[in-house]
């Protein structure tokens, strides 16, 4: 069940929804620092994963993010993994978006 957050204003909207997955890493960028939003002078690591649910050839794929200490571990290709994903859309001036956030990723 999504959980909504207050809107920013009268046209943003935003949605949650969580979901833990068993996946394949498909492939993962390098960590690279991106400054936070929160603190003035801070920065957090970011990475982007990709991940394939497992399968036939035509399975659903996840290209998600992952910050902080998570951004910096190496996943190899072909790994098997528990992930936790929080999916968020939000809707600003009629343009609908989606984030992908691996909250938690897991070898198994």
């Amino acid at each position: 069940m999504p959980i909504f957050a207050q809107p920013k204003s009268l046209t943003a909207l935003t949605k949650f929804y969580m979901r833990t997955v068993i996946c394949k890493v498909v492939a993962q960028t390098g960590a690279v620092y991106v400054p936070r939003k929160k603190a003035e002078n801070g920065q957090v690591a970011k990475s982007v994963i990709k991940l394939k649910e497992l399968g036939g050839e035509f399975e659903d794929e996840y290209v998600c993010t992952l910050f902080g200490n998570l951004a910096l571990c190496k996943f190899v290709a072909g790994d098997l993994v528990a992930a936790s994903l929080r999916f968020q859309s939000h809707e600003v001036n009629g343009q609908s978006y989606q984030d992908v956030v691996a909250t938690d990723v897991h070898v198994i």
